[in-house]
C-alpha cells in the first residue's frame, strides 16, 4: 500500500492512560516505530505533546472512546492535524488486543490513509452544543417531574388532569399550591380557576374532591419546588444560549423559516451541524452522518427492510420533534409528504419528513438563504407535468386493488 503520511501517530485513549505509537522514517529511509504510555492528567498530556513534537509528527489519529478522547483532543488540536475515528471501523487484527498494539494498528492505518475522521465541530460550536444538550436534558427532567406530580394526584384521588388540559398552567398551579398549603375544600379550590376553565366549575369540584393527605402535600411540595428550580435553570440556559449564538443569529432566523422548526429547534440544529456545511460535502453525506436516511440491506438482488442506524441522537431527536410539528401544519409540502408516505407506516413517514427538514437546513446553511416551501400540491403538479409517471402510478394503484390493467392510447 502507498504511504500517505510520513510522520504520524496512533493514540489508544482510556480513562487513566494513553498509549501512543509513532511511525517515522529513520536515517536510511526505512520505517521505524516508537511507543510510549502516558497518563491522562494535564501534565502528562503536555509531555505527550512534547514527545510527538520531538519526532516531528504532523498527523495524529485516535478512537472516539466515550468522553475520554476530549481532553486529549483539546490539548493537541492546536499543534497537530487530528483524526477522530469510529472504534467500530478500526478493529484490530484478532489475537493482538493490547493497548500498545491498538495504537500501533491505528498508526499503520493512518500512515496509509485508510482512516475516515468523524466530525468534530470548532470550539464555539462545541460550547453551544454543551448548553443546548444540557437544556434538552433539563426539559426532559421537567416532564418527568410533571409525570410524578400527576402520579401523586392520582394516588390522592385528585382528578385535576381529567378536567384541565395543563395542570401546571395558571389555574392548575394555583390549585396545587392551595392543596399543598392545606386547603381541601373542593368549592374553594374550584374557584381558583381562571379563563375558559371556569366553564367547567361543576366538573372541577368533583375532580378536586379527594383524600389529599399530609403525605401527599409533602411529596407535591417537593415536586413543585423542583419544577420551579428546573424552570429557572432552563430560562438561564436559554439566555446563555442566546448570548453565545448571537454571531449566528442570521442562520438561526433562516432555519426558523422551515415548517415545524421553532427557535429552540433552530438553535439545536445549528449547534449539532455547525454553520459550515463544507465539512460534509453534500446533503447526502450530512444525512448519512446524522443517520436520517434510508438504510441499505440488499443481498442476492433482494432488498430487505433496514434501519437507519445509529447516528447523532441529539440531532435525530430534534429533527423528529420538528417533523411531528410539520406533520400537523396545513397546506405545506412537508404535510403533503407525510400524508403521502403515511400508508407505509407513521414512523417511516415521520423519518422521511425529518430527512427533508435536515436537507433543507443543509442548503439554508450552505447558501445562506431562507426556506421556500414548494407547496402542498407539489407532487400533484409534478405528476401532471410527467404524464408517463402519473400513468404508471395510477396503474399500480389499480393493480393493487386486484384489477388487470391494459392500456390503449386514444386516437388523436
Amino acid at each position: 500500500m502507498d504511504q500517505i503520511y510520513e510522520r504520524c501517530c496512533g493514540l489508544d485513549v482510556h480513562q487513566a492512560s494513553v498509549s501512543a505509537c509513532v511511525r517515522v522514517p529513520d536515517r536510511n529511509g526505512k520505517r521505524c516505530e516508537f511507543k510510549a504510555r502516558f497518563s491522562t492528567v494535564t501534565s502528562d498530556l503536555l509531555a505527550l505533546r512534547d514527545w510527538l513534537q520531538g519526532y516531528g509528527v504532523t498527523q495524529v489519529a485516535m478512537e472516539a472512546t466515550g468522553v475520554y478522547w476530549k481532553p486529549v483532543w483539546y490539548l493537541l488540536e492546536d499543534d497537530f492535524e487530528l483524526l477522530l475515528c469510529n472504534a467500530a471501523h478500526v478493529k484490530n487484527v484478532p489475537g493482538r488486543k493490547t493497548d500498545a498494539s491498538d495504537a500501533q494498528w491505528l498508526c499503520q492505518l493512518l500512515e496509509h490513509g485508510l482512516l475516515q475522521g468523524s466530525f468534530v465541530p470548532p470550539k464555539p460550536i462545541r460550547q453551544l452544543r454543551d448548553l443546548t444538550r444540557y437544556r434538552k436534558t433539563l426539559i426532559k427532567e421537567r416532564q418527568q417531574e410533571a409525570n410524578r406530580l400527576h402520579k401523586v394526584l392520582e394516588d390522592a384521588g385528585i382528578k385535576l388532569s381529567s378536567v384541565a388540559s395543563d395542570i401546571l398552567g395558571v389555574s392548575g398551579r394555583a390549585m396545587l399550591e392551595a392543596l399543598v398549603g392545606g386547603q381541601a375544600d373542593p368549592e374553594v379550590l374550584a374557584e381558583l380557576a381562571r379563563g375558559r376553565l371556569r366553564a367547567k366549575l361543576p366538573a372541577l369540584r368533583e375532580a378536586l374532591n379527594g383524600h389529599f393527605s399530609a403525605h401527599h402535600r409533602r411529596l407535591a411540595g417537593h415536586i413543585l419546588d423542583h419544577l420551579d428550580y428546573l424552570e429557572r435553570m432552563i430560562d438561564t440556559l436559554s439566555e446563555e444560549i442566546t448570548e453565545l449564538i448571537a454571531p449566528f443569529e442570521p442562520q438561526v432566523e433562516q432555519l426558523q423559516t422551515i415548517v415545524g422548526v421553532g427557535r429552540r429547534g433552530a438553535e439545536c440544529i445549528l449547534a449539532e451541524l455547525g454553520p459550515d456545511m463544507s465539512v460534509f460535502g453534500s446533503h447526502r453525506r450530512c444525512a448519512r452522518w446524522a443517520r436520517i436516511c434510508p438504510g441499505n440491506n440488499e443481498s442476492g438482488g433482494k432488498r430487505r427492510n433496514a434501519t437507519t442506524g445509529k447516528g447523532n441522537p441529539w440531532l435525530r431527536e430534534i429533527l423528529i420533534e420538528c417533523a411531528h410539528a410539520a406533520s400537523h401544519s396545513r397546506d405545506t409540502y412537508l404535510k403533503a409528504q407525510y400524508l403521502r408516505l403515511r400508508r407505509r407506516g407513521d414512523n417511516k413517514a415521520i423519518v422521511a419528513v425529518a430527512h427533508s427538514i435536515l436537507v433543507s437546513a443543509y442548503y439554508i446553511l450552505e447558501r445562506n438563504q431562507p426556506y421556500t416551501d414548494p407547496g402542498f400540491d407539489y407532487h400533484a403538479r409534478l405528476d401532471n407535468n410527467n404524464h408517463n409517471r402519473r400513468t404508471r402510478h395510477l396503474t399500480k394503484q389499480l393493480e393493487a386493488l386486484g384489477h388487470r390493467v391494459t392500456l390503449q392510447p386514444l386516437a388523436a
